[in-house]
């Protein structure tokens, strides 16, 4: 019987074939760790040891119609209405920002630290296409609300046909 590969160590999974031949045998082998903790004759895994990239929180929202528009409101308390980037499209919004973390006190003294500090975005794909040039955005006490007029499509128009004459 051909030894099982680590992986196949590691989560138990065994060939259907090999089932009955491991049951029947038992496996002497040891493993080895290296002092690094990683096994022995195994390369570094993809990502061990690099340094952890910062963590982007998703922001909460709110989104709801009124007849002529689509509303988006968000809590942004702690960051400055120039530190916010919205892009708009047709169908979609995103809204991405960072909120700067004040440290008053060490890690140890704090009993909780709940509150999000750092960077946070969101994208939404908006249920009607909206008017882009349109579009408005105000922050008020820590909340932000993003107006997208919706594109009338029932509204339409007459178009008078000019003659091209020759000259």
């Amino acid at each position: 019987m051909k030894k099982p590969s680590f992986l196949q160590r590691l989560t138990g999974v065994i060939p259907s074939d090999d089932f009955d031949d491991v049951l029947d045998n038992e496996i002497d082998d040891e493993i080895e760790v290296a002092d690094d903790g990683r096994f022995a004759g195994e390369s570094e895994w993809p990502g061990h040891n690099e340094p952890e990239a910062e963590q982007e929180g998703e922001l909460p929202v709110d989104m709801y119609q009124t007849p002529d528009s689509i509303v988006i409101r968000a809590l942004v308390a702690g960051v400055l209405p120039d530190d916010l980037d919205i892009a708009i499209t047709r169908d979609m919004v995103t809204i991405r920002g960072r909120r700067e973390e004040i440290r008053e006190a060490p890690d140890q003294d704090y009993f909780h630290h709940e509150l999000f500090w750092g960077s946070f975005t969101r994208t939404l794909l908006l249920p009607e296409e909206v008017l882009i040039d349109e579009a408005a955005a105000k922050e008020k006490h820590g909340l932000l609300e993003i107006i997208l007029p919706k594109v009338d499509k029932d509204r339409s128009t007459r178009l008078k046909v000019k003659s091209a004459t020759v000259k």
